[in-house]
């Protein structure tokens, strides 16, 4: 399942003006390398998530499809001492008990285990939360944390996860939750949740759903978290992003996507806020967030909406909060299609205060960018193309990008499904 829905989405975006290529955006001379390309069999193919590394430089991250049956992979990729790298198999999904299809970025634990999602399978069917645990011998261990039964407690994880402090794991589903609201798109039972996961003393974990969207009337709260996963601030408030929602009197009915704060209440519970309901009436503002979204030292919020912006092309936003706890919507930078189209994912903050994130499509291949957004002395915001994508060797970044200590980008592409399966890449300063 290739993570676009354009053909679905085109009759959302208002109206396109078709423009001249606006030569608005810079194109550096950055050095690009191919790190492994995967063959679309047992190492597997579509690589939708994003990469981690750990401290001994290796990379580690999943394959959607493909491995021994075909469901997914987890792998990791070791560089040699000759400047190539190696690829290793921790984790082939059968799309049985153990899950299948994993599409998230990974995370670490503080000693070495690495826990994800998986968007169907387990004992229900409706997806999994995941861990791997290295053995002595070199081999992996998954066990399932939690199987979704896809009623109230939520179904299908398309998004990563993220830890408190205290060891606990929290994540959405796009579909469950128990609302009965039309305005959700799918025949499981919801609009999508955010889920906490506690371990208990006999090693077993515990669900517990902290929200269910389309609770309030019209879906203004938010519908369907993409493949947004959650950030914390520093008092423990929960941040997120839902595709639609929000106003359903916009973007063909379904609402133009929300921003959205939970906040831990003394009694257990969280209260949730809606800081930006994004809105077709302004053309120019972002339309459906697909992403997570990160902070700034200020407290400022930053993402991107696949859609919307001046060309309709999609943009990266700022959310500033108010002295009156409102938040205002920022575009730093709509996209014009040649400097990339439908930006999917979320973005990274280098020490200097400069954005970089992926398109999924667009720029001079049509395949996608990674680009690069840095500020000027008036706070505004300039776009470099450090890359774009063609067919081959890589195709279609769908996730973001991470620096590893000497400055150098990592990230990955989903590939055509067709003569490439997904890739593996470097960009370096």
């Amino acid at each position: 399942m290739l993570l676009r829905r354009r053909s679905r989405m085109l009759g959302v975006v208002l109206v396109v003006v078709i423009l001249p290529v606006l030569m608005s955006a810079a194109w550096a001379q950055s050095k690009y390398k191919t790190l492994h390309k995967f063959d679309g069999s047992t190492e597997g193919s579509a690589v939708t998530g994003g990469l981690i590394l750990d401290q001994s430089g290796n990379l580690y991250g999943t394959a959607a499809f493909g491995g021994t049956y075909s469901q997914g992979t987890v792998f990791e990729l070791i560089p040699r001492s000759n400047g190539g790298w190696a690829i290793k198999m921790l984790h082939s999904f059968t799309g049985g008990s153990d899950g299948g299809i994993p599409l998230a970025t990974l995370i670490f634990d503080q000693v070495g285990n690495l826990y994800g999602t998986a968007r169907q399978g387990g004992t229900n069917h409706n997806g999994v939360v995941f861990k791997l645990a290295p053995n002595q011998d070199g081999s992996w261990t998954e066990s399932v944390l939690y199987s979704f039964m896809g009623g109230a407690d939520g179904a299908v994880p398309f998004a990563g996860l993220i830890f408190d402090q205290a060891g606990n794991l929290y994540g959405t589903t796009v579909e469950g939750g128990g609302s009965t609201n039309s305005a959700c798109y799918n025949d499981r039972n919801g609009c999508g949740t955010v889920f906490k996961l506690t371990a208990k003393s006999d090693g077993s974990w515990s669900e517990s759903v902290l929200y269910s969207f389309c609770s309030l009337d019209a879906c203004r709260d938010g519908a369907t978290p993409f493949i947004a996963g959650l950030i914390f601030d520093q008092a423990g408030n929960l941040y997120g992003t839902t595709e639609y929602g929000g106003n359903l009197s916009q973007c063909d009915g379904n609402g133009c996507g929300v921003v959205f704060e939970l906040m831990p209440n003394a009694d257990g519970s969280w209260t949730e806020k809606v800081l930006h309901r994004f809105s077709s009436i302004n053309s120019h503002g972002g339309l459906f967030p697909l992403d997570s979204l990160i902070f700034d030292g200020d407290g400022n919020l930053y993402g991107t909406a696949e859609f919307g912006g001046a060309a309709g092309d999609g943009v990266v936003f700022e959310l500033t909060p108010i002295a009156d706890g409102s938040w205002k919507e920022k575009v730093l930078h709509s996209f014009t299609g040649r400097d990339g189209y439908a930006p999917y994912a979320s973005l990274t903050l280098d020490h200097a205060g400069n954005l970089y994130g992926t398109t999924f499509e667009g720029g001079a291949g049509g395949a996608g960018v990674v680009f690069k957004l840095t500020p000027d002395s008036n706070v505004e915001w300039h776009e470099t193309v450090l890359h774009a994508f063609y067919d081959r060797p890589g195709a279609i970044p769908n996730a973001g990008v991470i620096f590893d200590g000497a400055g150098n980008l990592y990230g990955t592409t989903y590939g055509d499904s067709d003569t490439t399966f997904g890739s593996v890449f470097e960009i370096m300063p």
